[in-house]
């Protein structure tokens, strides 16, 4: 019979064998001992389930945001109380939401989130994560005013996750892959697997991934707009990462692509020399953490 206070010496046991790996369950952060709160900023990592995809129709059953401590260079010092409400929507649930997200309309019977009470916290946070930052912020927005006036970064796409030596960006994966396990698909389970993974050190930058995550957010981006480009090229800006706007949000019609601030000259270039082979005005549009993710831009 196995001996339950004994498990960790087991666990390290299996550890020494290449032929075992051990997958911890999440446990709490501790507060690091010694640091200068004057020192630190506070981020917030959100997380929200929604009645499908679309900002415009569906609606949040649930709100997760956990704030936490960090140094400016990036280490995680202190996990603090999270935010967790459950809505009841407009309309019920779908079967297929509830198979996803494990919420069913029982649950958010009654339930509701006040704006005002969010307002008041994510009003201290310096930055807003969230691991789908594209799909979050845009949710985010249109509940309640604060998301528009905070930088975003987005723990998926921000950190170059294949050039440390994964194989993924889901938030699952990554967590097996940094050791540990957790009850998934609800927010604040999520929001808080996600802080794990950023105070975790990459084996080869050698620094917390919260430490790429902020570098990256730091920069500016560029959209580039390839305007009225020739309908035969349209191949050959899919294959180069452009993507097609055609929906009718006020911007234009056209192919995209968000590049770096240090590619913006030769991507321009390869346009003028390339797609339209003429001295063509191309439209740019300057993207900060302040906007990025945000169907303002």
């Amino acid at each position: 019979m196995i001996d339950a206070s004994n498990l960790e010496e087991l666990a390290s046991a299996l550890e020494a064998s290449p032929d075992y790996r051990i997958l911890r369950r999440l446990r709490p952060r501790p507060r690091l001992a010694d640091f200068d709160d004057a020192e630190t900023r506070m981020g917030l990592l959100v997380d929200v389930e929604t009645t499908g995809l679309d900002p415009e129709q569906d609606e949040i059953i649930e709100l997760a945001m956990v704030p936490f401590r960090y140094t400016l260079n990036g280490e995680v010092v202190e996990v603090l109380e999270p935010f967790d409400r459950l809505r009841e929507p407009a309309k019920p649930i779908s079967p297929e939401i509830t198979a996803l997200t494990g919420i069913t309309d029982a649950m958010v019977s009654g339930q509701s989130i006040d704006p005002s009470e969010v307002t008041a916290f994510a009003g201290p946070a310096h930055v807003v994560i969230a691991h789908n930052a594209a799909f979050d912020r845009r949710f985010l927005e249109r509940f309640s005013p604060v998301f528009s006036t905070k930088p975003w970064a987005c723990s998926m796409s921000e950190i170059d996750w294949a050039a440390e030596g994964f194989e993924g960006t889901k938030l699952s994966y990554l967590a097996m892959a940094f050791g540990f396990f957790y009850d998934r698909h609800r927010a604040a389970n999520d929001c808080l697997a996600a802080i794990e993974i950023l105070a975790r050190e990459l084996s080869r930058a050698r620094v917390p991934a919260l430490a790429k995550l902020l570098e990256h957010a730091r920069l500016p981006t560029w959209r580039i707009w390839a305007e009225n480009s020739p309908f035969e090229c349209k191949d050959l800006l899919k294959a180069r990462g452009y993507r097609w706007n055609g929906e009718e949000n006020g911007k234009p019609r056209s192919w995209y692509v968000d590049i770096a601030d240090a590619e913006k000259d030769a991507e321009i270039a390869y346009l003028l020399r390339e797609i339209y082979r003429y001295e063509a005005d191309v439209r740019t549009v300057r993207i900060t953490a302040y906007d990025r993710f945000s169907t303002r831009v």
